[in-house]
This record gives C-alpha cells, structure tokens and sequence, in this order.
C-alpha cells in the first residue's frame, strides 16, 4: 500500500492558505518551467532541491514558483538585487488580509477598492504581486532607488494581470518613509513595509555570514555572495532597523487619518521596545505583534492605528461593506 504523503512533507508554521506550504514539486514546477532544470538536484538527504548558495538558482526558483502559483510570465531583476524567499514574503500578506478581516466581521476585504501601500518595493515587486493575485488588492509602491522602481514598473508592463494595478512613486527624500508618499487626501486600507535591517555594509555582511552557516555554507568553496543578494538600500540605513521605524512611527503620526493599519517588519525582538515606546508617545489606539514562523525561524510584523473604535467601524462601512 502506497505511503500518505503527511507531515513533514508540509512546511512548519507556514499561513494556512500560503500556497507554499507543501514542499516544491520540481517536476511540476521544470514541467511549467524548463530553465529551472539545470539547478534541481537531489540533496544529502535524497530529496530535490536547489542549492540556495547560488542567486541564478534561486531566481530560477522563484521565477518558476511565481508562474506556476500565480501565473506571472515574465519576471526577472537585475544581477545583484534582493531575491527573496517568496513562501515568507506570501506569509505576510496573508496575515495581513486576516489582520483587516479583524476589523470587518471576519471578511477580507477584497478587490480593486482596497488600496495598500508598499513602502520599499524594490525591484523584485514581490508583495503587489501576491497581493493582487490573491486578494485583487491594489497597490501603490513607493521606492527610493531608480533602477529597482524601473525593474519593478517592467514586471507590472509586462504581466497584463498586473497592468494599472500599481502605481509607482519615487521617493524624492530618501530619509523619509511616509512623507511625500502618502498625499493628504489618500486613504490607504493598509501600509507594509519590510525595511533594511542592518545599520551598515559591515552589519549586512555579518549577517550574510550567519545566513550561510545556518544554510550549512560557511565552509563551502565560492559561496562569498549573499544567496538572496541585496542593494545597500536593500540591506542597510543609517540607524538600522531601529531608527527606521522609530522614524515610521513618527511620520505615520502626521498621516493618522490617511491609513487604517500601518504594518511593518520588525527582525529583531530588541527593536520592539523601542517601536511599542514611540508608538505609545505618538497617540497609537491600537498596537497588534503578528508572529510568522517558517520552521525553526520566527518573524513578526507590527502593526498600528490611530483610528478610534468609531472611526474604524465608519472606515469599514465605508469601504469595505460593498
């Protein structure tokens, strides 16, 4: 009798409707996609699998994951810039649409009407992605660097699903988040945000380091780039994590009225003291922590209103009872 295929052959933790909970079925996955072929190979453990040391692998991966998932044709970005796991970047969006569903009687809100900020899309434009093909959300995605706005705005040509549904602005300061993004008369249903964690090119390339001896690589001849790979912008600011979005908290105080939920990214346990104080100080009503777990590896993304419980009522009527 043929063995069912059970737990461990789901992914740990993962969101309930992350369509990345089963493991990868490369054959479908090189059926769909033939140039992912050249990079599967079978590991110690008898299983296929990508060697995630190496960036064409993972953008081979990716590419074939965003096809078969969520039938995008056409993406790439350029050498050297962030090519991040798609199955934790989907866990965010998911539990964000849940996050809105607790504040509208358990419904997602769904369609065109729902309006969500990315701020820092880089050039990969994972979230509008997932974002729009699940939940037909709209998105405005905001960046400071040219080249990754550019590679970005060519997924969204070149993918007519995706076409009209983003809006694209270049952040003209890029010391701020918010401001010059978010226009007084915009209302946002939702903002996300996965900010540079490190506080400089010596940070990033420590934690480079850490990726790899938790990826059993650190010993491995050639394996000095970061597999996932990253701009600067990508990976660090002046500050770190931490001045980042104490300066997000501060900025969405000026902008209290313009979103419902703002959420954003928070790698290290040390940083949410400091966030939780300046959100306090900032007149935050509502302050959730989201935990995500992919494996042995926990994440979290905060989120706060400024909205009155009468407020948020009114705002889902408004917009989220058609």
């Amino acid at each position: 009798m043929e063995k069912k295929k059970v737990f461990p052959q789901e992914k740990s933790g993962l969101h309930p409707r992350n369509r990345h909970r089963s493991r990868y079925d490369f054959p479908a996955l090189i059926a769909s996609s033939p140039e992912l072929a050249p990079f599967v190979v079978e590991n110690k453990w008898g299983d296929l699998s990508v060697d995630f040391a190496n960036a064409q692998a993972v953008k081979a991966l990716n590419r074939a994951l965003l096809r078969d998932c969520y039938q995008i044709e056409n993406w790439d970005i350029p050498a050297d810039y962030l090519c991040p796991p798609i199955p934790g970047r989907a866990d965010y969006i998911h539990h964000l649409a849940d996050l809105l569903a607790g504040s509208n009687n358990g419904n997602i809100p769904q369609g065109k009407d729902i309006s969500v900020l990315d701020i820092g899309v880089g050039a990969n434009c994972i979230y509008p992605i997932i974002g729009l093909r699940e939940y037909g959300w709209r998105f405005t995605a905001s960046e400071i660097d040219p080249v990754s706005m550019a590679a970005a705005k060519k997924i969204v040509a070149t993918n007519p699903q995706l076409t009209n549904q983003v809006r694209f602005r270049l952040q003209a300061k890029p010391q701020r988040i918010l401001d010059t993004i978010i226009r007084h008369d915009e209302r946002y249903d939702a903002v996300l945000c996965n900010p540079p964690f490190h506080a400089s090119a010596a940070d990033a390339a420590s934690g480079s380091q850490r990726k790899r001896q938790n990826l059993g690589l650190d010993r491995r001849a050639g394996t000095a780039e970061l597999n996932f790979g990253g701009q600067h912008n990508e990976l660090w600011c002046e500050g770190g994590e931490e001045a980042f979005v104490v300066r997000m908290a501060e900025e969405s105080a000026g902008k209290a009225q313009n979103c419902f939920w703002y959420t954003v990214l928070v790698s290290k346990k040390t940083t949410l003291p400091l966030l939780y104080d300046a959100l306090r100080e900032e007149g935050a009503t509502d302050v959730r922590t989201v935990e995500m777990v992919h494996g042995n590896k926990i994440s979290r993304f905060v989120a706060w209103t400024f909205l009155t419980p009468s407020q948020k009522k009114s705002w889902a009527i408004k917009r989220w009872s058609a």
